[in-house]
């Protein structure tokens, strides 16, 4: 596990174990709740550094986790990874409270809560919005190359490679290339997100097979599949400058009439 997230997961359980012990034991189960949506939804610079040190997370899927109504039919990744951590929080906070007496099971195993914190209305979703990235205009202006820079050059000089020794079909070679220098691994990925954490605001949109992934794909898949938008976006605009492709007048590759739009499977 992170480091970082490790110290936050431990100052989390500190704080709701003061702060219930100090309401004498009430409402444990709503500060739980109220405490896990404060701490643990993470803007997009301070969850980069997190997915860094655990790129597991980018395994992570929404599930029926998501409790924003804008969130959950198509949710970033960021909102995908912060709703798990907080899921796992929540257990845990659960279990101290059961191990305190805050809270009981019932004969099927069941959470026991008391009429008053019934009573209490539910803790706002918690939004976050993963547009916004310090870190992520910093490394922009930075000199060196950028992991993403030297994905998209490997994937340039591949594809004009095989232009100069093939029969060109220049949208199949794209496709081909992109294909082969996408990013899946989630140690792959996790670099170009501490990089950019502008990816954790990336959404599964149209680009996912959503019946190969139930509806639900990894939020690693997600930053993947527009790896490869991106890949072949550029691939097809080089394309269009070596003549094997034609433009419209807004100045957009001319794809061959069978082609359809490309996503991940």
């Amino acid at each position: 596990m992170s480091q970082i997230l490790t110290t936050l997961i431990e100052q989390v359980r500190a704080d709701y174990l003061a702060q219930v012990e100090k309401d004498n034991g009430r409402f444990p189960y709503t500060a739980a709740e109220k405490i896990c949506n404060e701490r643990l939804y993470l803007s997009a610079d301070k969850l980069a550094p997190v997915v860094a040190e655990d790129s597991t997370l980018l395994a992570a899927r929404g599930g029926s986790l998501i409790a924003s109504d804008k969130e959950r039919d198509n949710p970033s990744v960021g909102m995908i990874i912060s709703a798990n951590i907080a899921a796992a929080m929540m257990e845990g906070l659960i279990d101290v409270a059961l191990e305190r007496d805050w809270l009981t099971l019932d004969n099927e195993g069941r959470l026991v809560l008391e009429a008053e914190e019934l009573a209490l209305p539910e803790p706002s979703a918690t939004e976050v919005d993963y547009s916004e990235s310090e870190t992520a205009r910093e490394h922009l202006t930075a000199r060196g190359i950028s992991h993403l820079t030297r994905l998209l050059n490997g994937a340039e000089s591949a594809y004009l490679e095989l232009l100069s020794v093939e029969q060109p079909n220049a949208y199949a070679l794209a496709l081909q290339v992109a294909a082969e220098h996408t990013l899946f691994a989630p140690d792959d990925i996790a670099p170009l997100v501490a990089e950019n954490p502008l990816l954790l605001g990336l959404r599964a949109d149209d680009i996912v097979d959503q019946e190969l992934f139930d509806g639900d794909a990894p939020a690693g898949m997600i930053i993947s599949a527009h790896l490869t938008q991106m890949i072949i976006s550029q691939l097809l605009e080089l394309a269009v400058e070596q003549g094997l492709l034609g433009s419209d007048s807004s100045g957009h590759p001319l794809l061959p009439e069978d082609a359809s739009a490309p996503i991940i499977h």
